[in-house]
């Protein structure tokens, strides 16, 4: 089985670097602005991975030396945006038993996740947290050529308080305590702990509101920094052109989160009917990860993980679902976010079946992984299929606006004109 997996890494690094325009056809492609099917379609990629043209194949003026790749049978979408992902993290490592590892483990790991992530058609990630700047270390391996990966918005170390769910040594006994890299007290800390991250490759800031499921020293729901704390660190961020995520679960965390400008709250549990509609009001983004209750409600304490986290999850995670349910009818702009690193990279999809179990219609749910991130992250230049973006494509057989489970199993993935999954290109 690794042999396999080594094996299947290196013909994907094989084919990093494009040498030509690529040729796509299929049967039909979705356009996400309009949830209309575009049928016959050829998209032609240049060497600087972004799409040329979309027409008939009879109108168009293919280059020669062009490869084409041939989806018969298949429908196109764009590549997939998961907007909460821990590249750098495992689900099979929980709780205490991480300490086994080295700090040099987590890198490695991350580059097979990254692998992971991307064969199974998401083509772009932002990370909202890992140590030692390893996500940034990722993406330029990957944007380096160097590994295989998906577009990667980072974020570095996740920015919460002492003794917080973002502080990596709470939980242990004095003897171990280190301040963590992340870890701020009161508002000009965190500024300055801004600047650094932005310093050192951080695209994004992601805060830590309030606790959460896998810290082993906090309430799930308590808020964490203060309304002046986040106020000081979205202030700055947005000066240096960075937006912000706000991991929170409880409503006051949410609340004064929202007040303070945060761009997305992540998890958003807890939120009352009163927070969600001042997230409307304010025109801020819910990024829910409604999926990965059943993993580690299934797995429980097998991959490590504390019964203390196990409990918090029990306590949360059917609330959690109920409120995407309210957020959804309210009107709440969402977006596509599964915390993968919580459970099995590459299982990414199997959140838009939830989605849609929980009020989405499969088209909303699609439009979360794939048009809605460009209103955050207009530099993504992904998402949508046309002339100018990135030239990264799906293929899944069928229709996925009947059964959105189809793209938990794609059969082709392109990603900027290269071919990392599928048949091979015809030259």
């Amino acid at each position: 089985m690794h042999w396999k997996f080594l094996a299947g890494v290196a013909a994907l690094l094989g084919a990093v670097p494009a040498t030509a325009a690529t040729l796509v056809t299929a049967d039909r492609y979705l356009d996400v602005r309009t949830g209309r099917y575009v049928a016959n379609p050829a998209i032609l990629i240049g060497d600087d991975g972004r799409i040329q043209q979309i027409g008939s194949l009879a109108s168009m003026s293919v280059p020669e030396g062009t490869k084409h790749v041939d989806l018969a049978g298949e429908t196109l979408l764009p590549g997939l945006i998961d907007m909460h992902v821990h590249l750098t993290s495992l689900a099979e490592v929980g709780g205490y038993t991480g300490l086994r590892y080295t700090d040099s483990f987590w890198p490695a790991v991350g580059m097979a996740n990254a692998v992971k992530t991307l064969s199974a058609g998401f083509t772009t990630v932002r990370n909202v947290g890992a140590a030692n700047f390893d996500d940034v270390g990722l993406r330029q391996a990957i944007d380096g050529g160097y590994g295989v990966g998906p577009r990667i918005i980072t974020s570095g170390y996740a920015i919460g308080a002492t003794g917080g769910h973002c502080d990596d040594t709470a939980g242990l006994p004095p003897s171990m305590d280190k301040k963590s890299g992340g870890v701020v007290d009161g508002p000009d800390e965190g500024r300055q702990k801004v600047r650094w991250m932005h310093k050192h490759g951080a695209q994004s800031i992601k805060i830590c509101a309030t606790g959460g499921v896998f810290s082993l020293a906090d309430s799930v729901g308590a808020q964490q920094l203060t309304l002046d704390e986040m106020k000081a660190i979205v202030e700055e961020a947005h000066m240096a052109g960075m937006k912000v995520a706000a991991h929170a679960h409880g409503d006051e965390g949410i609340r004064d989160a929202i007040l303070a400008g945060v761009d997305t709250i992540e998890h958003a549990s807890l939120a009352s009917d009163k927070t969600i509609q001042l997230a409307k009001q304010h025109g801020t983004w819910f990024d829910m990860d409604i999926y990965n209750d059943d993993y580690i409600l299934a797995t429980g304490t097998a991959n490590g993980t504390e019964q203390q986290s196990l409990d918090k999850e029990k306590e949360i995670g059917l609330k959690q679902r109920q409120t995407f349910q309210r957020a959804v009818r309210a009107g709440v702009k969402m977006l596509f976010g599964t915390d993968a690193g919580v459970y099995p990279h590459g299982d990414n999809a199997k959140q838009f079946a939830k989605m849609v179990q929980w009020g989405m219609t499969p088209l909303q749910a699609i439009q979360a992984a794939t048009l809605s991130p460009q209103s955050v992250y207009p530099q993504m230049n992904a998402g949508v299929i046309e002339p100018g973006r990135y030239g990264d494509l799906i293929a899944v057989r069928g229709d996925p606006l009947a059964n959105v489970a189809l793209l938990e199993h794609v059969d082709a993935v392109v990603k900027g004109g290269d071919l990392i999954k599928g048949p091979a290109p015809a030259q």
